[in-house]
C-alpha cells in the first residue's frame, strides 16, 4: 500500500490512546490523513498526539450526545469526515455469575453503543456526500465463543452484525462499512482484568498452544489491515468482517 493512501482524508479514531487504536492513529498519520483521536484516557491520548501530531478529544463514546457533538465539530472544522475507526473497547473477564448488571452494561455501552452512536453520527454526514468509510473493531470472540469473557463475546458478536447491517443499509450511498476481527494481540487489554497478570512467558505459552502461527500479533499488524479497509484500495469491500488472527479461526 502506498504511503499516501489516505492523503487529504479526515479521519476520526476512537480508543486511540493505546494498543491497536494508537497503532491505527500512527498508521493513518503515516498514510497522510488528518487524524483526530478520541479516548477517555487524556494522558495517553495526548502522548500519542505528541508523537503523531494528531488532534485529541477526551470523552466517552458511550455518551450519544458526546458522539454527535464530536463528529459535528469535526465536520465544522474540516468540512467532512471521510473515515471513522471504532477501536474503543473494554473487557470484563467473568462468566454470567461473575458479571454484575453494571459490568454487563459497561461492556455493552462502550463496545456496542459506542460503535452505534459514532457510526450513526458519521453516516449523517457521509451519506449526503456519498462518500465515507467506517472500520469497526470486532474480535475472534465475536465469531466463536470463549470461556470467561461472556459480556465481551456478546458485545463483539453484536459489532459484527451491526457492521453487516449498516453496510447493507448504505451500500448504495457510497459509504463502506467493514470490521476487523483481531485474535490475541500484544496490547494492555490482553493482560488486563486477570487475577494474576500474565508474564511474558505466560503469553508466549498462550500463543504456542492456541495460535497456529505460534505468536501474538503486534498492534501495527492489525492497524495495517484497518488502513487497507479504510482506503480506496478496498473500494469493493463492504460488510466484511476480516480475521486478523494468525489462523485461529481457520481451524
Amino acid at each position: 500500500m502506498s504511503g499516501d493512501s489516505l492523503a487529504g482524508k479526515v479521519a476520526l479514531i476512537t480508543g486511540g490512546a493505546s494498543g491497536m487504536g494508537a497503532a491505527t492513529v500512527r498508521a493513518f498519520v503515516g498514510a497522510g490523513a488528518s487524524v483526530t483521536l478520541i479516548d477517555r484516557d487524556g494522558t495517553g491520548a495526548r502522548r500519542v498526539a505528541d508523537e503523531t501530531a494528531a488532534a485529541v478529544v477526551v470523552g466517552d463514546v458511550s455518551d450519544a450526545d458526546f458522539c454527535d457533538g464530536t463528529v459535528d465539530a469535526l465536520v465544522a472544522t474540516h468540512g467532512c469526515v471521510d473515515v471513522l475507526v471504532n477501536a474503543a473497547g473494554v473487557i470484563h473477564r467473568a462468566d454470567a455469575r461473575g458479571t454484575t448488571d453494571d459490568d454487563w452494561r459497561r461492556v455493552m455501552s462502550v463496545n456496542v453503543d459506542g460503535v452505534f452512536y459514532m457510526s450513526r453520527a458519521a453516516v449523517r454526514h457521509m451519506v449526503p456526500r456519498r462518500s465515507g468509510s467506517i472500520v469497526n473493531f470486532g474480535s475472534i470472540w465475536g465469531g466463536v465463543g470463549a470461556a470467561g469473557v461472556l459480556a465481551y463475546c456478546a458485545s463483539k458478536g453484536a459489532v459484527h452484525q451491526l457492521t453487516r447491517a449498516m453496510a447493507l443499509d448504505h451500500a448504495d450511498d457510497g459509504v463502506r462499512i467493514n470490521a476487523v476481527a483481531p485474535g490475541e494481540v500484544d496490547t494492555p487489554m490482553l493482560a488486563s482484568g486477570r487475577d494474576t497478570p500474565p508474564t511474558d512467558a505466560d503469553l508466549a505459552q498462550l500463543a504456542e498452544e492456541t495460535i497456529p502461527v505460534k505468536r501474538l500479533a503486534q498492534p501495527d499488524e492489525v492497524a495495517r489491515v484497518v488502513l487497507f479497509l479504510a482506503s480506496d484500495e478496498a473500494s469493493y469491500m463492504t460488510g466484511a468482517v476480516v480475521p486478523v488472527d494468525g489462523g485461529f479461526t481457520a481451524r
